[in-house]
Order: structure tokens, then C-alpha cells, then sequence
């Protein structure tokens, strides 16, 4: 039997970043992973640039079911920490609005870089490797039996992510682990994914497929983003519809301001008063495509009849709307097309400091297996640097 100081299951960012950090300590370490590449979600993430971190990266950005869980791990590896990773090896990379940082060339240069610097550090990476069963064997460690053979190792470190885009070979793999030893789950969603119609919705707007506007989108919570929204032929997507997602709810309206930073109701007022004459849909086109117009208007079952027909409570009718559009979604595209997975193993049994299950000596989590994740722009890529560091300075 093949004796480690750590095991890591999952060749993805958390896993590399935790590989290469306990490695560089000293520690004899051994990366499994069922997969025939090496950071799969890297490879495709960001449009093929790996959108790998965000400057302005903080607690906030992170959903958990204990907020204070994040602060410890990402203030003692900050996205800063990171940036001299990238810029050490010579990647170029961008930076795109709201803090997001991109590679300038390609995606592949975030992995090579995790294994070139697990291979600096000693750390074995061992892929189309599957776990067949992990047995805690008390004071000597963990067996961890493969399809390989077997290894016994002092930590195991799951790092197995969570259920977005099975294509990748996303399983429960990780959640079962947790099951195995004990650990509390929390119920897992797809999240930044984009929303789908209901038939009647559906037959209006699908025709639209294509067109983008700038909103700002509210969930049931108050929770706010502003950005661009894209309509398909099956939903709603764009950045600002996948960020709401992960603060949905299955029944819940949310709501579109169409206007910005504008008062819709003062803009439809002044328009009333200099061209009282002006039809409604004419009066819309000044913001917004006509197809959308046409779209927009037919959903809401309004008139097209000239601005001064309009009395105070079709006109606040029509500015609340603009301002404050409800729509109920039918759902998301669930995680075939998610980004990440919300909910997982428990925060409150792991360790803020080391990611180690308090119950479970020797047994770590890190990245999206456990309850946390982050906004769209880089987060989720931050929370795998973080919390891998955290746990291989640790094991």
C-alpha cells in the first residue's frame, strides 16, 4: 500500500492550489481525479480566458450560511496573492469592468501554471483514477481504495467540487463523502444559471432571442444587481440574471427596472407634456429596441393610443412597470448550464482556519463542495485559491 502525507481528490483549482501549497511545506502528496485532464471547469470558464480572480474580492461577495465563515481564508490569501502568482509566470492577462481579471491569451495558462507549480513542489497529480471507497483507520490515517490500488495517507482533502455542468464529469461524489462521515449537508441548488419562461412569456419574447439591455434586477430579499440582461429563446440570461439566481427562489417574482437610475414616471410626465400627441410605442422607442416595444407592451396588455389618453393611473401603471417590472420565471436551466452550485457540506463543520471537519480529524473540504459561493466575476475561482491555501498549510 502506498503511504502519502495527503491525498486530494479533485484536480480542479481548489485541488492544485491546495496540492502545490502543501507540497511546498514538505508534505508527500498525491492528487486523484477520475477525469482525463486537469482542471476541466479552468479550461472553459470565462469564455475560454478563465476569468481567475477579482480585485475587489471580499466577505460580501460570498453566499454562506455563516457569512463570517469566508473572512478568514480570504484575508490570509487575498486575490492580490494571486495576481503575483499569474504575473511570476509570466501570464498576461486583463482587466475587465467591475474587478474581473481574464487571461489575455488562454485559459490553459491558469492550469499550466497549478501544475507546473504542483510539479515544483513535489506534488503527484494521478488522473482517470477512480475512488472506489475512503475508511478512516483512526491514528494511522485514511485508505483510500482506487481503481489504481490502494494508498493510506494521514489527510484526505476532498476537493471534488460540486454538481454545476455534468459534462465535466460534475458528481456527488463529494456530498457522499460527507454522508459517509457524518458531516451535515445543505441543500443544493444550481446557481448563476439563467432563468427560464413559462409557455406564456415564452410565446412572446422568444421571438427576441438576442437582444440585450442594460437593468437592474432585484430577487424577493432586496438583493440587487445591475448589469446586462440578454433574453433567449428559452429565458432570461446576461450577467445580471445569473447573478439573481443564486438569490431566487422557486415561486418568487423578480424584479426588472428597465430604467436605471431613471424615474420613469417623471421621463413619461415630460414626454406627456411635450408631445401629448406621440403614441405610446413611439414614446417607448426612444429607450428601448421596437421589437422589445412591441413585446413589451403586448405583455402587459396596453394600448397604443397617444400620450394624452393617459390618465395618472395607466401612466403610474406603466412607470411602475419600467421602473419595477415583476415576473415570475419558471425555473432555471438547472445545472446543465449553471455555474456553480450553492449549498453542500455544512460550513459550521469545518474549520474556518484549516477547512478540517471538526469531527473528522484528517478530513478536509475545500472550493464549491462546501456551502459557499460566490458572485459571478471571478469569485468562485478566489474561494478555491483561498480555501485551498488555508487547508495545505494546514495538513
Amino acid at each position: 500500500m502506498v503511504q502519502q502525507d495527503v491525498i486530494i481528490i479533485g484536480a480542479g483549482a481548489a485541488g492544485l492550489m491546495c496540492a502545490a501549497t502543501a507540497g511546498y511545506r514538505g508534505k508527500s502528496v498525491l492528487v486523484l481525479d477520475h477525469a482525463k485532464r486537469a482542471g476541466r471547469k479552468i479550461l472553459i470558464s470565462g469564455g475560454g480566458k478563465c476569468n481567475f480572480t477579482n480585485t475587489k474580492a471580499e466577505p460580501h461577495n460570498f453566499i454562506c450560511d455563516n457569512p463570517h465563515f469566508v473572512k478568514s481564508a480570504l484575508a490570509r490569501y487575498p486575490s492580490t496573492d494571486f495576481i503575483e502568482l499569474v504575473e511570476r509566470h509570466g501570464i498576461d492577462f486583463e482587466e475587465r469592468k467591475h474587478g474581473q481579471l481574464f487571461c489575455l491569451n488562454d485559459a490553459k495558462d491558469i492550469v499550466n501554471m497549478l501544475l507546473t507549480e504542483c510539479e515544483w513542489a513535489g506534488a503527484q497529480v494521478q488522473l482517470r483514477t477512480e475512488i472506489l471507497a475512503i475508511e478512516d483507520q483512526g491514528e494511522q490515517g485514511f485508505v483510500v481504495r482506487t481503481s489504481q490500488g490502494e494508498y493510506l495517507a494521514k489527510a484526505v482533502v476532498v476537493a471534488t467540487g460540486g454538481l454545476s455542468m455534468p459534462k465535466l464529469g460534475a458528481t456527488p461524489f463529494g456530498y457522499q463523502i460527507a454522508e459517509q462521515f457524518g458531516l451535515a449537508l445543505k441543500p443544493t441548488v444550481a446557481g448563476l444559471v439563467p432563468f427560464t419562461w413559462h409557455a406564456k412569456e415564452k410565446a412572446i419574447f422568444e421571438p427576441l432571442s438576442g437582444i440585450s439591455l442594460p437593468v437592474t434586477v432585484s430577487a424577493e430579499d432586496g438583493t440587487e444587481f445591475s448589469e446586462d440582461m440578454l433574453i433567449t429563446h428559452r429565458g432570461l440570461s446576461g450577467p445580471v440574471m445569473l447573478q439573481v439566481s443564486s438569490y431566487w427562489q422557486p415561486g418568487e417574482a423578480i424584479y426588472i427596472n428597465l430604467l436605471p437610475g431613471q424615474d420613469a414616471h417623471d421621463l413619461l410626465q415630460q414626454a406627456k407634456q411635450h408631445s401629448p400627441n406621440q403614441s405610446l410605442k413611439n414614446t417607448l422607442s426612444q429607450w428601448f429596441a421596437k421589437r422589445f416595444v412591441e413585446a413589451w407592451t403586448k405583455h402587459l396588455a396596453l394600448e397604443d393610443k397617444p400620450l394624452k389618453q393617459f390618465d395618472h393611473g395607466p401612466l403610474q401603471f406603466l412607470a411602475d412597470n419600467l421602473n419595477r417590472w415583476p415576473l415570475i420565471m419558471n425555473g432555471t436551466e438547472g445545472y446543465r448550464t449553471a455555474e456553480v452550485t450553492l449549498g453542500g457540506v455544512d460550513t459550521d463543520e469545518l474549520s474556518s482556519k484549516t477547512m478540517e471537519a471538526k469531527k473528522v480529524p484528517g478530513l478536509y473540504f475545500i472550493g464549491e463542495v462546501m456551502d459557499v459561493t460566490g458572485w459571478l466575476g471571478g469569485y468562485n475561482f478566489t474561494w478555491c485559491w483561498s480555501s485551498g491555501v488555508a487547508c495545505g498549510l494546514a495538513v
